[in-house]
């Protein structure tokens, strides 16, 4: 078990490159997978995650070439042409390859499993498997909806008008990609909108599909073509250090070429809503990419839109530690899926503050954090990468030293991380 000793460093300052796109490398690779010809990736991410998926799809018959880091040459084999798997297909930590691969894989016409790591396979699969049911899918889970999940084959999926129970990305796309091979048309409506990569990726991949804020619509049988796929650097890694800045007076930091799509950079909005000084760039060719500018200044509490919720689901963690070291009291609610990801995020983050002498007030779908005075102490990070991330922005304005436990699945969607946050200044060591 790998554990960090991070500390008060400098503000961060300089210019930083993050890794590829966790979710977009995901999808890149699957809808390579099933398309009809040799698609190029580049901007991939290395990360634990992104290969399991890699390995999912060579285990079911596909050729994939890594000629150089970052790069993966995709010999797709069409819609109907994956191949019945020799063993059960692994996806690690990577909740985001086994809800879509759910999807994926139940329109197959051969059975397949679908397992994980210790964490992942305490995540909740219901939410997908149930509206899968829906389309005549058969997908047999462990006690309490939870992996791992068999797939068995059926005869025909059917298309399905869906309103979806929770605002959750991960399904919706579990849901078009069984419709991509469904009879007739499938239509999923959500209760608040979602980051639309799925029906972009598609559309990239030559499908004809509708879609809109909270609402998409395809049409079952089409098949994908080929594409070259270029990755954005992640939003969600380049969080942890934008958050670090933007906190932190005297700092001024860079992050180049960043993925901007609205549907994902909710901590943004927030952030400015706090007082944060960021400037977005958007590429001229590409309005999808932009480089991001952070000057630190102090922050303030604020209550969090409900509405922004969908869109920074993943930076939640990162945005707790922020607040914690705001003035006043930052409210978060509406965010009940935290407590279903790697780790309670919620409690995980709430136990970690309370031991570095911040008051936080949970509630079922939130918190209430007192902005205060960061201590030293020690964090059990669950496991959970974005939760060690985050204490590593807590620190770069705690009173002492903290060391935060089992940082080993940083590895799965940041790796190199230390080094990066080394490299602007921030105070981050092996323990």
């Amino acid at each position: 078990m790998a554990d960090w000793i991070a500390s008060r460093g400098q503000p961060p300052r300089g210019v930083l490159q993050v890794p590829g796109d966790k979710s977009v490398s995901h999808r890149a690779v699957m809808l390579a997978s099933i398309a009809d010809g040799t698609s190029r990736i580049d901007g991939f991410l290395e990360g634990e995650d992104t290969r399991a998926t890699a390995a999912v799809f060579a285990a079911l018959g596909v050729r994939i070439e890594a000629p150089e880091p970052g790069v993966r040459i995709v010999h797709g084999v069409g819609i109907d042409g994956l191949r019945a798997p020799v063993a059960a297909l692994d996806c690690g930590n990577a909740g985001t390859a086994m809800r879509l691969l759910a999807g994926l894989l139940a329109g197959q016409p051969f059975a397949s499993r679908l397992v994980g790591d210790a964490s992942l396979s305490a995540r909740p699969m219901a939410r997908v498997t149930e509206p899968l049911a829906r389309m005549g899918a058969r997908i047999r889970t462990a006690e309490g909806g939870l992996p791992p999940l068999d797939i068995t084959p059926v005869p025909a999926l059917q298309g399905i008008d869906i309103t979806l129970q929770v605002a959750s990305a991960q399904v919706k796309s579990a849901v078009l990609l069984a419709g991509l091979q469904a009879h007739g048309t499938t239509c999923v409506h959500e209760p608040r909108p979602t980051r639309d990569y799925t029906e972009r990726m598609l559309r990239a991949f030559g499908v004809a599909l509708d879609f809109k804020p909270g609402f998409a619509r395809i049409e079952g049988g089409q098949r994908l073509g080929a594409c070259e796929v270029h990755v954005p650097a992640d939003f969600s890694s380049a969080a942890f250090a934008l958050s670090a800045a933007a906190m932190r007076p005297g700092a001024e930091l860079r992050l180049p070429a960043i993925g901007i799509d609205p549907r994902r950079t909710g901590l943004l909005h927030v952030l400015r809503a706090m007082g944060a000084d960021i400037e977005v760039v958007p590429d001229a060719d590409d309005p999808a990419i932009g480089d991001i500018l952070v000057r630190g200044r102090q922050l303030r509490g604020i209550d969090v839109p409900v509405e922004a919720v969908a869109d920074m689901i993943d930076e939640f963690p990162v945005l707790f530690a922020v607040a914690a070291l705001a003035g006043g009291v930052t409210r978060v609610r509406g965010a009940q899926e935290l407590r279903v990801k790697e780790s309670d995020r919620i409690a995980t983050m709430a136990a970690g503050l309370r031991a570095l002498g911040i008051r936080v007030d949970e509630t079922d779908d939130g918190a209430d954090i007192h902005g205060g005075a960061v201590q030293g102490g020690r964090i059990d990070s669950h496991g959970d990468h974005r939760i060690a991330m985050a204490f590593v922005v807590a620190a770069q304005c705690s009173a002492g030293e903290i060391r935060i436990t089992d940082v080993a699945n940083v590895a799965t969607s940041y790796p190199g991380f230390a080094e990066s946050m080394r490299s602007v200044g921030m105070s981050l060591r092996d323990a």
